[in-house]
């Protein structure tokens, strides 16, 4: 039998923003309900439950100088240097992103040109048969973004790609809604190469599905819930409860389908690396997933997690995990050679994607 090829993470690089955001950051706000009216509970009781239920103790904010594009190229920077490839020998650049550049004195989004050829020419690439462009996807952005490139490299039109997440969530949130808590900022980014081997590696599966009847605007853009506040401009706005009865009810189905492609169970799986987007659903979601194998596996030994610290920075939340994990720096998760990663996502439209990954064992 002939070897076959895979795509393969040869590199990784992720830029966490220095401004560190504590709750505390967060008491002096006035939160207002979608309605338009004021909140009554205390900024500490409303700080307590979100903490309770999200996990999130901090989070990264960007410095003023900085907006997505620039910390897509740093995070893009690392990923080829530790990969150690040739940038011009590239093929592809596809950059995750869900609302393109905004900068702190004008909060609206600029995407033309797209982020993608922007990293690029900062990466100074002058391969014009390295294609460069945007995917926004939702919070599944990166994680869509890696299944288009193995389609690439599976067809024999690409050899490397870089595939980037970013975002800066802290720019579009809207300062008096409880839930803009949740949003961080944040880039990662891999680099994937065609490799044969005789045995399977790689990128071996992945199942995609998108829930729009009804769910469509689950999250969206929407004014401010403070009726006097920037009335010209749109904040991101999420329907928190319904996401997240959404998500226990559709994403397990989906992970289960990507590794029975494979014809393996749960237990074969060493780790869940799930878009950082809630701690308490996260587990939710795998405890759901547990229930339809019978599996009694602790949640804790295989689901590692960055939003207590790092909150959601969407796009960037499972790249920016993988590359904490790849350097041993997640505590006691570590990525095993010949072992098993499953990939999960779930964001905006629903768009809900998992992939399965097994990691080469030289």
């Amino acid at each position: 039998m002939s070897p076959k090829c895979y795509s393969v993470i040869i590199g990784s690089g992720s830029y966490i923003p220095t401004r560190k955001i504590t709750n505390d950051y967060f008491l002096q706000h006035q939160f207002y309900e979608q309605d338009g009216t004021r909140i009554a509970k205390g900024n500490d009781e409303i700080i307590n439950k979100f903490q309770a239920i999200t996990g999130i103790e901090e989070r990264r904010y960007v410095t003023d100088d900085l907006v997505a594009s620039d910390i897509a190229f740093f995070a893009a920077q690392k990923a080829i240097d530790s990969s150690g490839c040739d940038k011009e020998a590239l093929d592809y650049i596809i950059l995750a992103h869900n609302f393109g550049d905004i900068r702190p004195d004008n909060l609206r989004s600029d995407m033309v040109p797209s982020l993608a050829s922007r990293v690029k020419q900062r990466l100074e690439i002058h391969n014009p048969k390295t294609i460069a462009y945007d995917l926004p996807f939702g919070c599944a952005g990166w994680l869509q973004a890696m299944i288009q490139a193995n389609y690439f490299i599976k067809s024999g039109d690409a050899q490397r790609v870089l595939v980037i997440g970013t975002d800066t969530l802290s720019r579009i949130c809207d300062p008096h809604d409880r839930d803009s808590m949740i949003y961080s900022d944040g880039a990662g980014a891999v680099v994937l190469e065609a490799q044969t081997s005789d045995t399977p590696i790689g990128i071996l599966s992945h199942y995609t599905e998108t829930f729009a009847n009804g769910q469509t605007y689950i999250i969206h853009l929407d004014k401010s819930s403070n009726p006097n506040y920037q009335k010209d401009h749109l904040f991101i706005k999420m329907k928190g409860r319904k996401l997240y009865e959404q998500a226990l009810k559709l994403v397990p189905a989906v992970i289960q389908k990507s590794i029975e492609r494979l014809g393996l169970t749960i237990t074969d799986i060493d780790k869940f690396l799930i878009h950082q987007a809630n701690n308490k659903m996260d587990e939710a979601i795998l405890e759901q997933l547990q229930l339809i194998y019978g599996s009694h596996q602790a949640v804790s030994n295989v689901l590692p997690m960055t939003i207590s610290k790092l909150g959601n920075s969407s796009v960037a939340t499972i790249p920016t995990l993988y590359d904490l994990m790849s350097r041993g720096e997640l505590d006691h998760h570590i990525i095993k050679k010949g072992g098993y990663l499953a990939f999960v996502a779930v964001g905006a439209g629903i768009n809900i994607n998992s992939m399965i990954y097994k990691v080469p064992d030289h």
